[in-house]
């Protein structure tokens, strides 16, 4: 069993950064394929990046990859998402997730359906 909990979240100009943080306890986190996804009212929720267990990371798109960065701190069980130059389309609600290491080996690591463990989410709002 996992729990998660993401912080980090906020109100931000355009072209600022945030970072956000997912806090996992329970079963150790380490091993697991662990993703950020969001959400905006009225669309699909959809993945915006993933880290391996040996800490390669995989994100959407190229717009993504040029701006935010994945990372993980094994000592404390924390998953990190650091979002720079924000544009008002990134506001959406952020979720912390976590699958099978599998899920990030495969294709489709991108569909919120793999994934078993769900933080409650962290508000982003970027404003112009």
């Amino acid at each position: 069993q996992v729990q998660l909990v993401e912080s980090g979240g906020g109100s931000v100009q355009a072209g600022g950064s945030l970072r956000l943080s997912c806090a996992a306890s329970g079963d150790p986190s380490s091993g697991y394929c662990m993703g950020w996804f969001r959400q905006a009212p009225g669309k699909e929720r959809e993945g915006v990046a993933a880290i391996l267990p040996g800490g390669y990371s995989l994100y959407s798109d190229d717009s993504v990859k040029g701006r935010f960065i994945i990372s993980r701190d094994n000592a404390k069980n924390t998953l990190y998402l650091e979002m720079n130059s924000l544009k008002p389309e990134d506001t959406a609600m952020y979720y912390c997730a976590v699958a099978s290491t599998h899920v990030c080996w495969s294709g489709s690591w991108r569909r919120p359906n793999g994934y078993a463990y769900w933080g409650q989410g962290t508000q982003v709002t970027v404003s112009s």
